[in-house]
């Protein structure tokens, strides 16, 4: 009885219902005779008529369908894909609203899973200079069955133009969104992603089929450093070397920017790319950055923070918290490529950084020698099982850790981990609140919250950074 009367809401309209807040997925909040509705690009304040879609145990879905009175909190979205593409769901609300929902995202996570109270220094949300153009890394996908507009649906004319080199429309593997322009990468990375599509079409080059399994051309990442050079790799299937250089010299000529052209050749049935091989075409094999004279080269498959400047202002805060004097011992768990152990070098007497993939390890000690620093030691493995207590008797005990986790958070064997060390701090970064605050409550025991500070790494979306500081309750 309870489900068909659940089931009942579906299409149901609810008229006159004002939008609340804003969840932490990136869609907006209201209530209608308790219970709660989530819906999409809607802004604290709409007064609205919304269409329920679904129904779940615990809350509704919805669209909204008419609106009644518009919150002073919306902005007009600057991009003519918003709404379909997916990727910037906070287009329509003002950056200083969005800032503002990242801050209280954070600190509602803390109170709420990590049952943190009050009394830490809670410092404002560190806001992107940069709120376009902001990206240093994009991936494009190749479809020869793109994503049709309901009004090119309904026209009942035929379909010729059915090639795409773009996003995946959220909620279809099989439907890309044809890009025209994307506001996330500076140019000329609209340019290379259009000339590519042009160039391919006017020589027969095949658009990959996610059905069938068929087609040559998959996928086309497109990286840049603040030096305005460029890195494109091109991904496409086993076959038609002589198609495949033919573009590839394309984008080598046409654009002097990109100073390092690979290839990757897959014949897998998903889009992953971390365990093919990139094969360079032409120039360097990787782009350089830098952040207050150390140098880190980026690689095909390399991570390095997607917002450049933004990364500088995190691992500044994370240094500050930190409170480094030259004299500790510091474990920088997750390390990645070592940017961060890089960074905070020159301060500590010896920094300790582990790292699950083994190419990263490797990246991170490239780029230590490349700064010529010798204070580092890089160790891979998984860190539930490389962080024991024979492994901290053998690199000595840390006085400051610093961790920066996946978005899973960290393993509960690591957390014990970490409160058995005894460190003076810990400074947690972390672009997932929830799971940080989940571990903040596990370490509670032994160490307390002093300082949090979020940082907006990715503008008109609902990521957020958090930074937060903590310290051992026995530290004198």
């Amino acid at each position: 009885m309870g489900k068909r009367n659940k089931n009942k809401l579906y299409n149901q309209i609810f008229e006159k219902v004002t939008i609340s807040g804003v969840a932490a997925e990136g869609v907006a909040i209201a209530r209608h005779d308790d219970r709660v509705i989530f819906v999409k690009y809607g802004a604290p304040g709409d007064v609205v008529d919304i269409q329920i879609k679904k129904t779940k145990r615990r809350h509704l879905e919805g669209e909204i369908i008419n609106f009644h009175s518009k919150s002073h909190l919306r902005t007009k979205p600057f991009c003519e894909h918003f709404g379909i593409c997916g990727g910037c769901k906070w287009q329509h609300l003002a950056y200083g609203e969005q800032l503002q929902q990242k801050q209280k995202q954070v600190t509602d996570n803390l109170q709420r899973i990590g049952k943190v109270d009050y009394e830490y220094e809670l410092i404002p949300i560190n806001g992107s200079s940069n709120t376009k153009f902001y990206r240093n890394k994009l991936e494009f996908t190749f479809t020869d069955k793109r994503w049709l507009s309901p009004d090119e649906i309904s026209s009942g004319e035929e379909i010729t133009n059915t090639e795409a080199l773009g996003f995946h429309v959220p909620g279809f593997f099989d439907k890309v969104l044809d890009i025209k322009k994307c506001w996330l990468q500076s140019e000329p990375s609209n340019a290379i992603r259009l000339s590519i599509k042009e160039f391919a079409l006017k020589n027969n080059i095949s658009f990959y089929n996610f059905r069938g399994k068929t087609g040559f051309l998959r996928n086309v990442i497109i990286r840049n450093n603040e030096k305005g050079e460029f890195m494109v790799i091109l991904v496409c299937s086993p076959g038609d070397q002589e198609k495949r250089d033919a573009l590839l010299s394309h984008i080598r000529d046409e654009f002097p920017q990109v100073v390092s052209l690979h290839y990757m050749i897959s014949d897998k049935k998903n889009s992953s790319v971390s365990d093919l091989d990139a094969i360079l075409f032409d120039g360097t094999p990787y782009l350089e950055e830098k952040m207050e004279g150390l140098q880190f080269r980026v690689g095909a498959k390399s991570f390095y923070q997607t917002n450049s400047s933004q990364a500088y202002e995190l691992y500044k805060i994370a240094r500050d918290f930190a409170e480094l004097t030259g004299e500790e011992r510091v474990y920088d768990l997750y390390t990645g490529t070592g940017t961060i152990a890089n960074f905070i070098a020159s301060r500590a007497k010896e920094v300790v950084g582990i790292e699950y993939v083994e190419e990263a390890v490797v990246h991170a000690r490239e780029n230590a020698a490349l700064n010529n620093l010798y204070n580092l030691t890089f160790v891979s493995g998984d860190m539930a099982k490389v962080l024991t207590e024979d492994f901290i008797h053998q690199h000595g005990a840390p006085d400051v850790i610093i961790t920066d986790p996946p978005r899973a958070g960290m393993h509960p064997d690591v957390t014990q981990r970490i409160l058995h060390s005894n460190a003076q701090r810990i400074v947690y970064v972390s672009c997932n609140p929830a799971t940080q605050s989940r571990d903040i409550e596990m370490l509670a025991s032994r160490y307390r919250v002093q300082k949090v500070q979020a940082v907006d790494m990715f503008p008109h979306t609902q990521h957020v950074e958090s930074v937060v500081l903590l310290e051992n309750k026995n530290s004198n």
